[in-house]
């Protein structure tokens, strides 16, 4: 049930979204070129690798002995909004809908970086990932890594539909105010185990 309703409802978002879609499409391939996507394999739900897909944020430069530069010389002004909004993770809905992805759940990682997490990897594989999540509206990137997987791992304990409601409206929020570090989440995930991310 849970799995039709996410399909059903990432296939209204992708008809909604389909407009402002196309804009950002256009507009990309004119200002960084193609392709207009960025795809990148994740750890799915229990480590199963997938493409997952993205806005391209970033041009391809190089430096003189052939190796990419820097994130931040190569970002673009559409791609630093498309980043602040939200909006280059759009075609995510497209995960959604082919079962690969979720519309809350921990953010999907690099498969080598759930690895390297050992059992907490694992754990936090235990749902999918999302297009939003607990760590997302609670500090994102200004957390370290390690509070960002203790925001996780409390998730997938705690997860149920009335705090996947919050963290929807909590997302519009962040969105529109921006980041910011909820240090009380933080403290609830270590008075629940100190010894999470191990």
């Amino acid at each position: 049930m849970v799995r039709l309703i996410s399909a059903s409802t990432a296939i209204i978002g992708v008809v909604l979204a389909a407009p402002v879609m196309l804009i950002l499409a256009i507009s990309i391939a004119a200002t960084m070129g193609r392709p207009v996507l960025f795809r990148q394999d994740r750890a799915g739900l229990g480590g199963k690798p997938f493409k997952m897909l993205k806005f391209r944020s970033m041009r391809e430069a190089y430096d003189a002995s052939g190796q990419p530069l820097p994130d931040a010389d190569r970002i673009t002004p559409l791609g630093r909004f498309l980043r602040r909004s939200r909006l280059d993770e759009l075609p995510e809905l497209l995960n959604i809908l082919r079962g690969e992805m979720a519309w809350i759940g921990p953010r999907p990682l690099l498969p080598h970086t759930i690895s390297a997490m050992g059992n907490a990897g694992e754990r936090r594989c235990a749902v999918r990932p999302g297009l939003t999540g607990w760590a997302q509206i609670n500090g994102n990137s200004l957390l370290s890594d390690e509070e960002k997987l203790s925001l996780d791992l409390w998730y997938v304990e705690n997860c149920n539909p009335l705090l996947n409601v919050m963290i929807v409206l909590a997302t519009i929020r962040v969105i529109i105010a921006g980041e910011r570090v909820n240090q009380k989440a933080l403290e609830k995930c270590r008075a629940g185990n100190p010894s999470r991310s191990s």
